[in-house]
């Protein structure tokens, strides 16, 4: 490929300045034991051998015909300071992660678990290209680590997968994401297709006619896309004037700066077409892309390919077949290559059909040598930690995005974004917080700065069902919304909007059709209940509206009733019937209560007024009225205590949300053994109960002698005659049991064979006269007692063969037996070493 000429060392000089003010550039690597890595890590096998001295041979003659062109990366030492050939430091593995089974969590995972080393100088390939499990164990590396294991991930997960070596622009290569803006804050784009046709019925009803002037529609269409027109042709080159204002100097580095990344050629894994993941920060790009300036080679775990198409241009104009000989050039000849040829004569060179053939009868197939790293593995430990540090910090264009490890932080924190006014990031305006394992299930939290504006999003699981909170302060009766998961409320509230004199609470799927309260509150008063004094605002209005219930006509199905307490009245609404275009409504006037020099108000017909929508209908006599009244102060009643109750419930959640805050608990799962305290004490538990178990079965070992010693008072010491007589005892007895046995089973076998001879006289007296089923009773019986007795005499014959064995095995026991606590030795051994007394 061709290149620009290289630039002054004085120009580079001021870029290293620059790239020093990077706050994300790793610090040097932690001290790891290099002795402990398998031979294969410090030295070469035959066919590693046999692949150096081929890549040196192809690096002499592309020196050769390419002397303009920087050298290719072929050998780099290992961290062992071994050459090992680029291609034999892939090693395809495929983990037990779900998220590393795709390309995307493959290159996630790398972007966050590894720490970027920058190349020094910026200009020229690495001189050391770290093994796999290497840079995964150290977390750092340089982009051609990071393209060594994420190649090597998506590899393992049947993506066809290249390593790249080639140029990049400024900010890729110093992973300067300061210009870019945040992921997070792209806005995301909807389906939503404009234009699409409404589906008509044939026999639908035909809209009423528009009396709309449609030329005055039509100016004002357009007079409103004029003046969209005008903001958003103000608003792009608002937007020109600030990329401009924010263009970074020109870079003179530019084309020179060495970068790697991966190549996805489309075919396996269903990938469709072609594209770069640039491993630093995990994006996909298209290969087109102008970040990429230039490519010089590319290779996998089986070749290694010579990009010889001219990159002037950067990646746009480049194919990416690598058989086709014209546009690249393979270092081993055979399946991987597609094609074959020499790389020491120019591809312009034409040959003829014979000296082909000879070629190719002369050249020798050569695999490429197997991985000398060792497979790759990461625990689980290191997939949850997942960032170095468990934490990670990147600045985007006005905002700056942390990621934590879960567990980490106490308050279960896992990612921070914060978003700035200016582009020196020092005027914060949002702040946006995601949690995880939270007991109280909050997962998400938004401040705005300037008003002070709180929005906190919680999961399905708290006990108030609370799944959005906004407020200024956690003060009671200042302006604040929550909203609820109204299905696990038996009272269906889904939202509730306080203000310093409102209320409205919003409902869902409730039986008495109830969607809607808005509640009006006057100035605090003292109020003294129950002998206690405090203060509480009074209600000066409370609207409620209904659904229609289907089972009550239309003229007597409330739709809104009105409490005015101030006025004492109560105004209620009933829905609109089909036909009409005004309902029904009724006004109350409730009666004064009684007072100490005044007895109550009577009820009267002028306390009523009201709207009856169909006049042939009858009207409500005065009793009806009454009722009426009557029940909707006892409906006021309740709705007062309902009220009283949300506040109440508000005050709760406020007091439970400062104690959350305050001492804040993660949830740990029971399968987490390693932080789970309960789990990992049950299962210390576990193994100090199965010891303890194994212990009482050794000290459940009975000791032989010990009955027949007790006999004899439990002496302190034993004569020899005593002790033998101890043995024979135990001897005697345990014939004696042996013998009982016996008795026992030969009495059992003469009882049965009685009962049985007993039945068969009983059958010979008695067969002529018996029934089907008598005869069949008889013969089950006869197969019972048979099999009774064929059993009982096995056992007889088998405790006679094994009786005397068992007595030369008691006999052989006792010989063995242990002498006092801690003596092992056989009584022969144990009377000639302490003679005639027996210690115990």
């Amino acid at each position: 490929m061709e290149v620009l000429p290289e630039a002054d060392c004085e120009e580079d000089a001021t870029i290293t300045d620059e790239e020093e003010r990077l706050t994300h550039i790793a610090k040097p690597r932690p001290q790891v034991d290099l002795s402990k890595s398998p031979s294969s890590y410090k030295e070469n096998s035959s066919q590693e051998k046999l692949m150096l001295a081929m890549a040196e041979n192809f690096r002499q003659q592309y020196a050769l015909l390419y002397p303009d062109n920087k050298p290719l990366l072929l050998c780099p030492v290992n961290e062992c300071g071994v050459q090992k050939f680029v291609s034999t430091t892939l090693r395809s593995t495929l983990l037990p992660y779900p998220e590393l089974y795709s390309w995307e969590g493959c290159a996630s995972f790398v972007s966050d678990y590894l720490s970027l080393e920058l190349l020094d100088p910026s200009f020229e390939f690495p001189k050391q290209l770290s093994s796999p499990t290497w840079v995964l164990q150290t977390q750092r590396g340089t982009c051609f680590d990071f393209s060594s294991v994420l190649c090597s991930l998506l590899l393992g997960a049947g993506y066809n997968a290249y390593c790249v070596s080639g140029y990049a622009t400024k900010e890729m290569c110093l992973f300067d994401q300061s210009r870019q803006e945040c992921p997070l804050l792209e806005p995301q784009i909807q389906g939503k297709t404009e234009g699409q046709k409404k589906t008509t019925r044939k026999y639908s009803v035909k809209p009423t006619r528009d009396l709309h002037s449609t030329f005055e529609k039509r100016q004002e269409e357009k007079r409103n896309s004029e003046a969209k027109a005008a903001a958003l042709k103000e608003q792009l080159e608002a937007e020109r004037l600030q990329k401009e204002k924010e263009r970074p100097p020109p870079d003179p580095l530019l084309g020179l700066r060495v970068h790697s990344w991966v190549l996805v050629l489309s075919g396996n894994r269903e990938v469709p077409e072609n594209f770069f993941i640039d491993p630093l920060t995990g994006k996909s790009y298209s290969t087109t892309n102008e970040n990429f300036l230039g490519i010089e080679s590319v290779w996998n775990h089986k070749n290694y390919w010579v990009n010889k198409q001219d990159c002037t241009f950067g990646c746009k104009e480049m194919t990416f077949d690598m058989g086709d000989l014209s546009k690249w050039e393979y270092m081993l000849c055979g399946l991987t290559s597609q094609s074959m040829s020499n790389i020491s004569e120019p591809t312009t060179h034409q040959e003829s059909e014979d000296e082909e053939e000879e070629e190719m009868d002369e050249l020798k197939m050569f695999e490429m040598p197997p991985s000398w790293v060792n497979k790759i593995d990461i625990s689980p430990q290191d997939m949850e930690m997942r960032y170095p540090g468990g934490m990670k910090v990147i600045q985007y264009r006005k905002a700056k995005l942390e990621k934590f490890a879960p567990y980490l932080l106490k308050d279960g924190l896992v990612t921070k974004l914060t978003i700035y006014k200016d582009l020196n990031c020092t005027q914060p305006s949002t702040i946006k917080e995601w949690f995880k394992h939270r007991s109280d299930c909050l997962d998400e939290r938004e401040i705005h700065t300037d008003s002070n504006v709180t929005s906190e999003n919680f999961g399905p699981g708290r006990s108030d069902a609370l799944r959005y909170h906004r407020y200024v302060t956690l003060v009671p009766e200042a302006e604040r919304q929550m909203d609820f998961y109204s299905h696990t409320r038996t009272d269906g509230l889904a939202r509730r909007i306080e203000k310093p004199f409102e209320m409205t609470e919003t409902f869902e799927d409730r039986t008495d059709f109830l969607f809607y309260r808005h509640v009006v509150y006057g100035k605090q008063i003292k109020v003294i209940r129950a002998g206690e004094a405090f203060e509480q605002r009074p209600l000066r209005r409370v609207e409620e509206r209904f659904h229609r219930d289907p089972s009550k006509p239309a003229s007597k199905d409330v739709a809104e009733r009105i409490f005015m307490m101030p006025d004492r009245q109560i105004r209620v609404t009933y829905h609109l019937e089909d036909d009409r275009i005004i309902p029904a409504w009724l006004n109350f006037i409730k009666p004064k209560e009684a007072a100490d020099s005044q007895k109550a108000e009577a009820f009267t017909p002028q306390m009523v007024s009201g709207f009856q929508v169909d006049r042939s209908a009858k009207p409500y006599n005065n009793l009806q009225l009454y009722e009426m009244l009557v029940e909707l102060m006892k409906d006021e009643e309740n709705v007062e205590l309902q009220i009283r109750d949300s506040e109440k419930e508000v005050k709760s959640i406020l007091s439970l949300r400062e104690n959350e805050e305050s001492n804040t608990d993660l949830l740990i799962s029971i399968y987490n053994t390693m932080r789970n305290k309960m789990a990992h004490q049950h299962m210390e538990d576990m193994e100090r109960m199965a010891k303890e178990k194994q212990q009482r079965q050794k000290e459940k070992e009975l000791d032989l002698l010990a009955p027949f010693q007790a006999r004899l008072g439990q002496p302190e010491a034993l004569t020899l005659q005593e002790a033998l007589q101890l043995k024979t005892d135990c001897l005697t007895e345990f014939k004696q049991q042996l013998n009982n046995k016996t008795s026992l089973i030969q009495s059992r076998i003469a009882k049965e064979t009685e009962e049985f001879q007993k039945k068969q006289q009983w059958y010979q007296k008695n067969k002529l006269n018996l029934t089907v089923k008598d005869e069949d009773d008889y013969l089950t019986y006869c197969s019972d007692a048979k099999f009774r007795i064929h059993i009982l005499n096995m056992r007889l014959s088998r405790h006679k063969e094994r009786a005397p064995q068992k007595y030369l095995e008691l006999e052989e026991k006792l010989k063995r037996h242990p002498r006092p606590p801690g003596c092992q030795m056989p009584c022969e051994q144990w009377l000639q070493q302490y003679g005639s007394t027996y210690i115990l």
